[in-house]
């Protein structure tokens, strides 16, 4: 059975653990790739929960 409450810090570390070790943030540069970035709005783009308006 599924616990009430998410706990991050019960699986996270063991997750980046092994997202470190794959090579998931390492970085090539002598690739011929074109470098990008990926542009994230920040949450409630709105403002409407931030100011408390409607």
């Amino acid at each position: 059975m599924l616990d009430k409450n998410l706990t991050p810090a019960e699986f996270e570390p063991r997750l980046y653990e092994g997202w470190e070790k794959s090579g998931a943030f390492a970085c090539h540069p002598e690739s011929p790739a074109q470098p990008f970035t990926i542009m994230i709005p920040p949450p409630n783009v709105t403002g409407s929960l931030h100011w408390g308006t409607r």
